[in-house]
Order: C-alpha cells, then structure tokens, then sequence
C-alpha cells in the first residue's frame, strides 16, 4: 500500500513535457475502481435470515428430521397378519376331488414380547432428536460463516473507501510538490522511480477487488444464490463489550452446544437400544386359529384349529447377550465422544475468548491512540512541507501511517466481530445474553 501511495504521489509531479511517456494513474484507477453494482445493500439480519432460509445445508438437515419423523409411526406397529390355506389327505388318484381331502383356512399373527413395541416407537423418536440437534448444528455454524464473511466484506468496503480518501489527500498533497518542481527541487530519479511503480496502485486495488468479489460469492453460496448475483452489504461493527467468564461459557456449552445436544440424544437412542436388546432374552409368541372342513363321511365335518407356538430364546443365549454387549458398547462409545467433543469445544471457547479479548484491545489502541496521533502527525507534516521545513518523503511516511493505523483499525474490529461470532458458535448461545444474565 505504501509503494501505491507513493507511486500515486510522485506520479503527480511528473512534468508536462514528459507527460506524454508516463502512466495516466487517475486514468487507470478510474477504470478499474468502478462501483460493483446498483442493488441494494443488505444488512447482517437480512443475510442471516436469507441463509437460515435457503441455505442448502440447512435445507438437506431439515429433510433429514421429516424422515425421521416419517419412521416414527412405521416403529412398534405389529407385522400384517398372514392367512393361510392347506388342502391335507388328497388322494393322488384324484386330485380334484376336494371332498376327500381336510380343508384348512387359518389366520395367523406373531406378537413380541412386552414391552417391545414401546421401545422401538421410542427408539424412532429418539432419531427425530438427532436430526433435530444436528439441524441446530448446521443452522449455527451457517450463522457463523456468515458473520465472518459479512465482516471480511464490510472491512473490505472500507479499505476501498478508505483507499479512495487516501488517493484524493495524495492529489491535494502534491499540488505543492508541483509548485516545487518547478523550480527544480524534485530529482529526475524520483520520476523514474514513479513511472516503474505505477502498477503498484492498480495492484492494491485489483487484490481489494478480488477478496471483495470472493466474499460476495461465498455469502451469495451460504445464501443458496447464485454465486455471481451482485451483492454489497451495510453495517456497524459491533462495539467490544465486556465478556462472559471462561467458566460461565463452559456451563452455557454444556447446556446450549448443538454437538453435544446431539450426542446426548444419540445416548439416549443408545440405552433404550440396550432395552430393546435385553426383550430378545424374553420369549415371542405365534397365535394362530382357523376353520376345517373334514373329509366327507367324517362324523364332524366342520371343526376349528387353534394353534400357539413360542420362541426359546434360552437356547440361543450367547447370540442375544451379544447383541446385549453391542448396544452397551454403543452406549460407552458415545459417552467418550461426548467427553472428547467437551474437551474440544472447551479448547474452542478459550481460543475464542483470547482472540476477542485481544482483538477488543486492538480496537481501543487503534480507535483512542493511534488512529488520532497519527492524523495529527499528517497534518503537522503537511503545514511543515508546505512551510519548507520537512521534505516530500516525510510527507509521504506520515501518510503511509495513517492508512496503516486506520486498515489495521478496520482489520481488528472486523477480527473482534469474527472472534465473537466464533465464540457464540463455540458456546452455541447469544454471549451478550451471558453477560446479561
């Protein structure tokens, strides 16, 4: 930035009669730093609600909750119960001749054991608790990418900005350098050296365009727009406020964080699949009834068949106290995920908090002290070049720090508000709401 200010200004001293071979850096500038586009800007709200909304990951994990929700009245219900039809004795001399023949038509139905129907439409709602906490999940990291993009594009606007104030101060500074080289005080080294650096300003702009342009499309993604829809966004940063202890968002993780939330849900669905497993040791039950038509010249030709069959589930007792340790296993495996997933979101939370805290500081530094030492140092330099008591390059050098001082500005309250948003996604709750409480 400091070689595009400095080629901008000395590019302006450049005498008429060699005006003809150097760069036309306005013209340049003007060409490539043109306004994005007419629509309306969009505030953080309106780009959050436009992602909740459309954004396809979003919209994948609610279909996962209404399939889940679609197994939920399938779980527990008895399986159809089966007719049957047996046609016993029939000679084979004459096969068609039924009357010689025992008639059967038997309805028959198989019943689990108690309880187990309960526990499987448990089960199935258990699931729908899952998908549930894992659409939270998606819905605030969604919400996190979006803060920190939207303020990567709001710092992004102001660089611009701040670039095109920094252009139209160079242009008023070197009206008294052209004064001055007119009577010979600016070295022909000087235009030499401006005429090889008047890329450079093009340059800055082109990088500030690409990483605007690059967060346009990552905002118009998450917003499940086209990535090339034209975009330009309006905002405040936020102000650095006091925030909640490391202990009170550790708490508030416990209760508020998506992943853990979803984890606990898959224990409980773990533990009631222990249930379900241990009714294998419990005997089934086959029920089973019909009409019989006897042979003719029976004494009884019509009669009834009642029929009970039960599983022996104690023969087979290593296979279900198998499936028993498998659930149990699922259940242990899931508590160590949990503990594991607590020490990670404990490590986000501290990462966070020291980012924000750091970055609360900077944005105190730059705004209270450095911001405004440095404009005061630029316009000292400036009353002392046009008085004759400094040179050009001084001039130049107060200038680099204020565009240095005020970027860095920008840069970290754009770093606090990514921090921040970071940490409420960390947490998995609104952190000024903690402190509120």
């Amino acid at each position: 930035m400091r070689a595009a200010i400095f080629a901008l200004l000395v590019a302006l001293v450049v005498p008429l009669h060699a005006a003809d071979d150097a760069v036309d850096v306005a013209s340049l500038y003007s060409r490539q730093h043109q306004h994005r586009s007419d629509v309306r800007p969009m505030t953080l709200a309106e780009i959050e609600s436009a992602a909740l909304a459309n954004n396809p990951e979003i919209k994948f994990a609610v279909r996962r909750i209404s399939l889940a929700e679609a197994g939920v009245p399938v779980a527990g219900n008895l399986d159809d119960p089966m007719f049957e039809y047996r046609a016993w004795g029939t000679p084979l001399s004459k096969p068609w001749d039924l009357n010689q023949s025992q008639q059967m038509f038997m309805l028959s139905r198989k019943l689990p054991a108690r309880g187990v129907r309960p526990l499987e439409k448990q089960v199935a709602a258990s699931g729908v608790d899952v998908r549930r906490a894992e659409l939270e999940t998606t819905r605030r990291d969604v919400q996190a990418r979006v803060r920190a993009v939207f303020y990567a594009l709001l710092r992004n606007t102001d660089e611009l900005r701040l670039h095109d104030e920094q252009v139209g101060i160079a242009q008023q500074s070197i009206e008294s350098a052209r004064i001055k080289y007119t009577v010979g005080k600016v070295a022909q080294q000087d235009v030499l050296k401006a005429q090889l650096a008047t890329t450079k300003l093009v340059e800055h702009l082109v990088m500030l365009e690409q990483d605007g342009d690059l967060a346009r499309a990552t905002l118009n993604t998450l917003m499940g727009r086209d990535p090339a829809t034209p975009l330009e966004v309006q905002g405040e940063y936020s102000r650095s406020t006091a925030l909640p202890t490391l202990v009170d968002l550790e708490t508030s993780a416990i209760k508020s964080r998506p992943e853990l939330a979803a984890i606990a849900a898959q224990m409980k669905q773990a533990e009631l699949k222990v249930a379900l497993a241990r009714k294998g040791l419990s005997p089934e039950f086959g029920v089973s009834g019909g009409y019989m038509l006897m042979p003719g010249g029976s004494m009884n030709r019509n009669a009834y068949m009642a029929e009970l069959s039960v599983t022996l589930p104690g023969a087979n007792k290593g296979k279900h106290e198998a499936e028993i340790a498998q659930a149990q296993a699922e259940v242990e495996t899931l508590r160590a995920e949990f503990d594991a997933r607590r020490v990670i979101i404990f490590g986000e939370i501290q990462q966070a908090l020291v980012k924000a805290a750091a970055a609360a500081k900077l944005v105190r530094l730059y705004g209270g002290t450095l911001v405004p030492q440095t404009q005061s140092a630029f316009r000292a330099s400036i009353a002392a070049y046009q008085n004759d008591r400094t040179d050009l390059l001084n001039l130049l050098e107060s200038q680099n720090m204020i565009l240095d001082a005020r970027t860095a500005a920008y840069r970290a309250q754009a770093d606090y508000d990514n921090a921040k948003a970071e940490l409420e996604r960390a947490v998995g709750a609104d952190v000024t709401a903690e402190v509120k409480q």
